[in-house]
């Protein structure tokens, strides 16, 4: 589903940020609500940005999404015909932002929907929403930057809702982090906003350089660097260069810059090399500034720790807390999360709060499942350190009942995508579990692994995702519990949304009229 972003914006701020003129006596400022990608969910009023997606080429809409009411379109030159049949006045910005002349046609009212003509329409959004940051916020604002292999959206999630403990703060709404969504997200900055956290992936090296030139962050937590995207990247290597631009982008220690560091993972450590920013490491270990020990799983009740700060005069803080986040990763989590809090001058009062706020638990969503189970709804994405966290969590959740697992294929591991899965078959294979359900290509490979950790054969099963969902319709009892997960592009909620359609079709009795 493609995103519908609230924005600040004017008419105004494009005709600024896509020509680098300024706007012409006649363009009123009208405010522009929203920001939308797809042309079935414009609304009057709206911003329509044609996009050249896998599948479809939003330039194919313009007129559509014209006709639905937008006020204002960014597109191609291709869009050209369809927006002049629109009746939108046509702004060339196509030959070079800073040497324009643009004009308002003499006939545009208040009413006439303004179709910008750029050479890249990605990069015209990416404009737009780099104006709104640099233009159209307060001086002090400030920008905490997420990046890391696992644990993005999680980490964001939790930033936020402490950080609004004390300040305005705008967040990435979803996983909007990439070059299209992070200047979506930018778009709704506003002059109220006292911090912004914003997550940045990537699927190639310069995309974070990218990301921070638009966002200007002055804080960098790094969760982790692990193989996802291999298949993109090539190696472990070129994964580590890429996130590592986001603590070589930040501000110098006496700039306010501050790189908050996975003390426990080898690769982020090294990323002090290419920072001038103010060191902050967290972990599990006393040598960092943030450490936690003494973790304990509650279960669904969440997990109890102790925080230690080692404050700059050397003193150390001590707090036992206890958050409502599943497994014990999320410890981490709850680690990078504090670390911003600290690093922008909260309290741990403040901090802690924010913690115990959080909507839900974030990715992970559990819920009551078929003939009385239990379901840990995972599908949101996969790759191996996710997998193995999402197994380990399984296993704090349900110490009683039987255990079963639906792993659909991790994508995007290049070469290495038949080892890996070997490896994550191999991890399932270790955890005891009653079943292992599997979908994919690679379903083979987690098979193998899983045997060669002495999984018996007959615990394991693959067949194609509808046959699963039967399978475990005739499995699963009171007590079960069952952990779904896969990478995006398997569409794994649609095990989930069949095994719950099913659970909630009425009988024959309880249709019948009284």
């Amino acid at each position: 589903m493609a995103p519908v972003v609230a924005t600040c914006i004017t008419q105004h701020t494009l005709w600024q940020a896509l020509t680098g003129e300024l706007p012409p006596m006649a363009l009123p400022a009208t405010p522009i609500g929203r920001a939308v990608l797809d042309s079935r969910d414009v609304q009057p009023g709206d911003l329509f940005v044609a996009l050249a997606g896998q599948q479809t080429d939003g330039h194919a809409y313009v007129g559509a999404a014209l006709a639905a009411g937008a006020s204002a379109v960014i597109c191609e030159v291709r869009g050209r015909e369809q927006a002049a049949a629109r009746g939108a006045a046509l702004i060339d910005c196509t030959r070079g932002r800073w040497s324009l002349t643009a004009k308002l046609p003499a006939q545009a009212t208040a009413a006439t929907p303004i179709a910008y003509l750029v050479d890249d329409a990605e990069v015209g959004l990416q404009n737009a929403g780099g104006f709104q940051r640099v233009h159209r916020t307060r001086d002090d604002l400030r920008v905490i930057g997420i990046t890391g292999s696992v644990g993005k959206t999680s980490t964001k999630e939790l930033t936020a809702a402490v950080i609004k403990q004390r300040f305005i703060t705008l967040a990435t709404p979803g996983n909007l982090n990439n070059e299209q969504g992070l200047p979506l997200t930018l778009l709704g900055l506003n002059h109220k906003h006292e911090r912004a956290v914003l997550e940045m992936g990537m699927y190639d090296t310069g995309e974070i350089s990218r990301l921070c030139e638009l966002g200007r962050p002055h804080v960098g937590v790094v969760t982790n660097v692990g193989p996802s995207h291999l298949s993109r990247l090539g190696s472990i290597e070129r994964i580590q260069q890429a996130k590592s631009e986001l603590p070589q982008a930040l501000p110098a220690a006496d700039d306010g810059g501050v790189a908050i560091l996975n003390w426990d993972d080898e690769r982020v450590r090294t990323m002090v090399e290419v920072t001038k920013a103010r060191i902050f490491r967290y972990g599990l270990t006393s040598e960092a500034d943030l450490w936690a020990d003494e973790i304990e799983s509650g279960g669904m009740d969440g997990i109890r720790f102790r925080f230690h700060h080692r404050k700059p005069n050397g003193q150390v803080d001590s707090l036992h807390v206890r958050v409502p986040l599943l497994g014990r990763h999320s410890v981490h989590t709850a680690l990078r999360a504090a670390a911003v809090g600290l690093v922008e001058g909260l309290g741990w009062d403040e901090i802690v709060s924010g913690m115990q706020g959080i909507p839900g638990q974030l990715r992970l969503v559990v819920m009551p499942g078929i003939n009385g189970s239990t379901i840990i709804d995972d599908t949101y994405n996969a790759n191996p350190g996710s997998v193995a966290a999402a197994v380990a969590t399984f296993k704090e959740l349900a110490p009683a009942g039987r255990k079963f697992m639906v792993l659909g294929d991790m994508l995007e591991l290049g070469e290495h995508t038949r080892a890996l899965h070997r490896e994550v078959g191999a991890l399932i294979g270790a955890c005891h579990l009653d079943g292992l359900f599997l979908t994919g290509t690679m379903a083979d490979a987690v098979a193998a692994g899983a045997r060669k950790q002495g999984m018996p054969a007959q615990q394991v099963v693959t067949a194609e995702k509808s046959g699963l969902t039967e399978k475990l319709k005739a499995l699963l009892r009171p007590g079960d519990y069952l952990l779904i997960k896969g990478s995006r592009g398997m569409a794994m909620e649609t095990v989930l949304k069949a095994l719950l359609e099913w659970a909630h079709t009425p009988t024959d009795t309880e249709t019948e009229a009284p």
